[in-house]
């Protein structure tokens, strides 16, 4: 029987574009034994599933199917603090700009 988890760590790999061997060798473990997780014979350890979620860089509850949210909190709030210093950089590299043209003016900041 296919599970959620069987589903969608088959998924996850294949956006990857790894092989089973590959994504087996990433993961510390035959390509045999990650075979049977996708095809949903073996359920793995907790310890396992810690190391998927790490390696594919998405929460416990997506995996298990319990939400659609590839990303944990923690990590939305990561992708938001990098854009507000992005926003924060452009905003001074214009105040550099527009400073540099009220010198050229002769108008002193």
């Amino acid at each position: 029987m296919k599970t959620a988890f069987a589903e969608t760590l088959s998924k996850l790999r294949r956006e990857k574009g790894l092989s089973q061997r590959r994504a087996a060798a990433h993961l510390g473990i035959s390509q045999a034994l990650l075979s049977h997780y996708e095809n949903g014979a073996r359920e793995p350890k907790l310890e396992f599933l810690i190391k998927v979620c790490d390696y594919y860089n998405v929460p416990a509850d997506y995996i298990l199917g319990r939400s659609e949210e590839r990303c944990s909190e923690s990590v939305k709030l990561m992708n938001n603090v990098g854009e507000i210093v992005n926003s924060l950089e452009l905003l001074r590299a214009d105040e550099n700009v527009l400073l540099m043209k009220l010198k050229h003016l002769g108008i002193k900041d």
